[in-house]
């Protein structure tokens, strides 16, 4: 090999025993990529086939409980309507919500859909989703939750519904979603806001804006959170008849 050219490959090579270059090289490639998700993540289609509802809630409430049937009916009527519903895919009450997709003439080509996350203890995809996508990470299907959905509703559920639930209220707050309905159902959402009113509004050291806490929209049925979906959705379709 000539001089010249091992003086190219000096400069341009990075060793795998040299470890901290190979970790630097790594580091930029993994910032680059994120910068391209971040671009393609900003594209967004001028016209919606279908209006999304994602339902947020517990897997660990079994199919004969009385909130089971509630969320299966209420995810009937928002299919009827003229929604699909988007579920974490599990058990619980995310298959309730998709049972009540599918109960309510759900097409298969994706009317009911489950963004799964792989985790080591978790059960496989319930029996009535018809289109499923799967994440390695939390991070990446939470954000493909905000991708897709049209409006929120959370039901009782327990600290992965609480994760949920917050990051969609940061993202309206800090107006990264727009027009975007954040319905809570249950009295314990209610207590959970209350608490965030009471505890980051203190006249000695507020922590956030009282306006803030009007975004979620506490409900005590659901038929309060379909009335408000009903009406947003009127709205969310003359839009798409005007985009024509």
């Amino acid at each position: 090999m000539s001089e010249a050219a091992a003086s190219h490959e000096s400069s341009d090579i990075v060793r795998l025993q040299d470890e901290e270059s190979a970790v630097e090289v790594l580091s930029q490639a993994v910032l680059g990529l994120w910068e391209v998700v971040n671009n393609l993540t900003r594209l967004r289609p001028t016209k919606r086939k279908r209006y999304r509802v994602t339902i947020f809630g517990s897997a660990r409430i079994d199919p004969d409980h009385w909130v089971y049937g509630a969320v299966r009916d209420l995810a009937a009527e928002l299919t009827r309507l003229g929604c699909d519903i988007v579920t974490g895919g599990g058990p619980g009450l995310m298959q309730a919500a998709n049972e009540g997709a599918r109960m309510a003439g759900a097409s298969p080509d994706g009317a009911s859909v489950g963004i799964r996350v792989d985790l080591p203890f978790e059960q496989n995809v319930n029996p009535f989703v018809s289109q499923v996508f799967e994440h390695r990470t939390f991070f990446s299907r939470l954000h493909h939750f905000v991708l897709v959905s049209d409006a929120f509703v959370v039901v009782p559920g327990g600290i992965g519904s609480v994760l949920e639930l917050m990051m969609i209220w940061q993202l309206i707050q800090v107006r990264k979603l727009h027009d975007t309905p954040l319905i809570l159902v249950g009295a314990m959402w209610a207590e959970l806001v209350e608490w965030a009113r009471k505890s980051m509004l203190r006249p000695d050291d507020s922590l956030a804006s009282p306006e803030d806490f009007a975004i979620p929209v506490c409900c005590q049925t659901e038929s309060q959170a379909l009335a408000i979906i009903r009406e947003h959705y009127t709205q969310w379709n003359a839009k798409q008849q005007d985009a024509n």
